[in-house]
């Protein structure tokens, strides 16, 4: 499965940086974590449990960084194990570029699953992740806002881009990350 997307972020590009290199923030944010641990340079030990469909199941698995580029951008390699529910792996690429409103965060994946997951169906996986990825999204913005406060004006500023922005695509296997958030969340769809 590929997918792409991209997300405007109200905080500077390195701020932005700083959150998604942020493990207790990833693990916060995350729908159903409950371990974002380093494992050596680059390494993270992921816990998290979710259900699709009928499938409910606990995964665990590892990311792992690569082709870091501070503040701009780096590549992912995820896989999970589910037991009976299955298993995910795949890659993702993130990228912030700095704009007049903050950074926009673009990112890339490439997943594959297996196991009960893959047998759920293309559609009822891609509508599940669309959910998991925005409920991401959603706690990511509210952490950086609590930890980076804008100002009224800029508030109403976003919030008016926002009413007015086209949605967009949300990878199936999101870890959603990431970037590293958004393929962390695609990774935690499939595991």
């Amino acid at each position: 499965m590929d997918m792409q997307g991209q997300r405007q972020l109200y905080v500077t590009q390195q701020q932005a940086w700083e959150a998604l290199n942020n493990p207790d923030m990833l693990k916060a944010c995350i729908p159903g974590c409950d371990k974002f641990e380093a494992h050596g340079e680059n390494i993270y030990n992921v816990g998290v449990a979710i259900k699709i469909g009928p499938v409910s199941a606990k995964f665990t698995g590892k990311v792992t960084l690569s082709d870091i580029q501070p503040p701009t951008s780096y590549a992912l390699q995820f896989e999970a194990q589910g037991g009976v529910a299955g298993f995910g792996k795949g890659q993702s690429q993130v990228t912030l570029t700095p704009n007049a409103e903050g950074c926009e965060l673009t990112y890339t994946v490439h997943s594959t699953v297996g196991g009960k997951l893959a047998q759920l169906g293309q559609r009822l996986i891609d509508g599940a992740a669309k959910s998991l990825a925005e409920d991401f999204f959603r706690r990511f913005d509210e952490a950086l806002q609590a930890q980076y406060p804008r100002t009224a004006a800029a508030n109403e500023a976003a919030a008016d881009a926002s009413s007015k922005a086209t949605p967009s695509a949300v990878p199936a296997w999101v870890w959603g990350t990431g970037a590293i958030v958004v393929a962390l969340a695609a990774w935690w769809l499939t595991r």
